[in-house]
């Protein structure tokens, strides 16, 4: 077991830094680091010996908060791989395309794939508008918004087609500032994201009055889906707490 940890906790630390090397925009990677330190740690205490001197009530609590954890995380991975794979419906009324961090050089790599599905879905559904969301956060040159305005009439879609909602900082924030633009009760509206995010984004979707939204996919990165993942459980469960899903 011990050596197990050890094999864990490092794999962590290395895999933080990864993430950290990549400059997403947040600092989410340190999250990692915290496991690969208690892993590390757990592995020592197991070493030394003292988890065996430790008071037998002292050992129940830290196993209550262990299964605690598991089980947070199981559900709220089940939930976010549970729109993995969604594919909207055909020729829905707009599309929102969530943001994502954007660069002096244009949208991230997330980004990117999320307007490209977008692109797609509107290439082959001529009827459909689309809605691109997203404000400029402090580490981000312009809007969101607009950079993903630009990308889409630079690969062939017309302006007419798009409306900028450039004031949302998060994810509660794009779909409720979108609601001005569409009738949520009548219009058919797609949630286009990465597909680790489609779960929340359709839940929170549909907290806010959607009454008829649909999930819509877009890749991510396979090396970064951990750290996505591990990041959406906590986003789930934060905003279940807060009464928003």
């Amino acid at each position: 077991m011990t050596t197990i940890l050890t094999v864990l906790g490092i794999a962590c630390l290395l895999y933080g830094l990864s993430v950290m090397l990549i400059w997403s925009g947040t600092g989410f990677f340190a999250v990692w680091f915290a496991i690969g330190i208690v892993l590390l740690s757990s592995a020592w205490a197991l070493h030394a010996g003292w988890w065996n001197a430790m008071p037998v009530i002292a050992k129940r609590s830290i196993g209550v908060i262990a299964a605690i954890v598991v089980a947070v995380c199981a559900i709220t991975q089940g939930l976010a791989l549970s729109c993995f794979n969604a594919q909207g419906d055909d020729d829905l009324d707009y599309i929102i395309v969530l943001g994502a961090q954007v660069r002096e050089t244009g949208p991230t790599i997330v980004l990117q794939n999320r307007l490209d599905t977008a692109y797609d879905y509107l290439t082959s559904h001529p009827r459909t508008r689309c809605i691109v969301s997203g404000g400029q956060g402090f580490n981000e040159p312009r809007p969101e918004a607009q950079v993903m305005a630009e990308y889409l009439q630079n690969r062939g879609i017309e302006a007419t087609r798009i409306t900028v909602e450039d004031q949302s900082t998060n994810t509660i924030g794009n779909i409720c500032n979108c609601k001005q633009f569409v009738d949520p009760l009548r219009e058919r509206v797609g949630i286009v994201t990465n597909n680790f995010h489609v779960f929340r984004g359709t839940a929170i979707a549909r907290k806010q009055g959607y009454e008829h939204i649909f999930g819509i996919a877009a890749p991510s990165a396979p090396w970064y889906l951990p750290n996505n993942l591990l990041r959406e459980t906590f986003g789930i469960a934060k905003d279940f707490l807060q009464g928003n899903l």
